[in-house]
């Protein structure tokens, strides 16, 4: 998961009143989960609660357009720090805006809340992580994959699962504090990330070589000598 793209915040006065309810309930669900009322929501939105349900209905039709909102959000954040990587990397994680942190959060949310509703979810984002990943690699930044699909999937995975260990086990009041944990450069979050992800973890492909011959698909010749990142 990336904390870069998106740089401040959108003003309210730009967007109708069905999107100022969408934003302000991902607010209220990153910062209190889905349990929130629609009377926070309202609150928060400067609306009444019965033009919430005017708009949507119910909180699983709120909920619904949150999550796609979120997705939306994720894809533009990850597709938009490619003008600035590699070189920028360091600035872009120094200062988290608040968009960015309350995606963050609302995905994590999703994810411990569990259910069918995280498991749909989850399959939208892994489209998204694919498409990112594509992205990434066509800009030379991340190597290609025998299989891109299991790639985003285990990624995407692997990332959430050790970021919401974090989530579950840090005490923090908003989100922009729990994301500035998270990139703290004592915190033991980044370097690990940065060194496995670049330099890899295995020291030889021996392993993947002997899987591709149980599986049918020759190790390739060029394989590199260190596991890939």
């Amino acid at each position: 998961m990336g904390t870069t793209g998106l740089r401040g915040r959108r003003r309210a006065d730009d967007l109708t009143a069905r999107a100022q309810i969408r934003d302000a309930a991902i607010e209220c669900f990153a910062r209190s989960g889905f349990r929130a009322s629609f009377r926070e929501i309202a609150a928060r939105a400067g609306v009444s609660p019965a033009l919430i349900t005017h708009h949507f209905g119910s909180k699983a039709a709120l909920r619904g357009e949150c999550d796609s909102e979120v997705l939306d959000r994720y894809r533009a954040t990850e597709t938009g720090a490619l003008a600035l990587l590699p070189a920028g990397f360091t600035e872009l994680t120094r200062t988290v805006p608040h968009d960015e942190a309350v995606m963050v959060v609302y995905i994590l949310r999703v994810v411990a809340a569990g259910g069918r509703a995280a498991d749909v979810f989850m399959d939208r984002l892994t489209e998204q992580v694919a498409g990112v990943l594509a992205e990434y690699e066509r800009a030379g930044l991340v190597r290609p994959s025998r299989d891109g699909a299991a790639r985003a999937r285990f990624y995407g995975r692997q990332m959430l699962g050790s970021v919401l260990v974090q989530f579950l086990t840090t005490a923090w009041t908003t989100p922009e504090e729990f994301v500035s944990v998270l990139l703290d450069r004592d915190g033991g979050f980044l370097l690990p990330m940065l060194e496995l992800y670049s330099e890899g973890l295995l020291t030889s492909t021996a392993f993947l070589d002997q899987y591709l011959e149980e599986a049918g698909d020759p190790p390739r010749a060029s394989s590199p000598s260190k596991g890939a990142p």
